[in-house]
């Protein structure tokens, strides 16, 4: 049986163009699975994971672009889409970003849903920095003179 952490990550892959090896290194995968089932619950967490389960295997068996599936189907959504595209922005950032007033109007208010940092090394660990090519100001530093040099802007792998 595959966990929840499982299928976070396998989204979140797919969500991110970053590997699955690149999530787990930053140590936050369980943190921000924890933090989207505290804010939103698991019913809508295991919903927008069961969605792209499905089209991860329609992609698989017919050839189906899987991007243009998870446009349509969660992130097109009402309900999913605001909450995918937070935790994209909280893979990124380290912040889980209070969901939309639209959102909150149509699901209804959730306790603790109001932006904030999830942890200190969210910042540190955010996918921002490696994206870009830089380090994060004030953590990890580059070394001595390393300012004087454009940063290297790797190029993102494609599914």
């Amino acid at each position: 049986m595959t966990t929840r952490l499982e299928r976070f990550l396998a989204f979140s892959v797919d969500a991110t163009a970053f590997t699955r090896f690149e999530l787990q290194g930053t140590g936050l995968a369980q943190d921000y699975l924890d933090t989207v089932v505290r804010i939103v619950g698991a019913t809508i967490v295991d919903h927008l994971l069961d969605l792209h389960a499905n089209a991860a295997a329609a992609a698989a068996s017919d050839g189906a672009r899987r991007e243009d599936l998870l446009r349509r189907d969660i992130f097109s959504d009402p309900q999913l889409g605001p909450v995918a595209r937070n935790i994209v922005k909280m893979w990124f950032t380290g912040i889980w970003y209070e969901l939309p007033r639209e959102w909150t109007e149509a699901f209804g208010a959730r306790p603790g849903d109001v932006t904030f940092v999830v942890s200190g090394t969210a910042y540190i660990e955010g996918l921002l920095w490696p994206a870009i090519g830089a380090n994060p100001p004030g953590a990890k530093a580059p070394g001595y003179g390393s300012w004087a040099f454009p940063p290297y802007i790797p190029t993102l792998a494609t599914h």
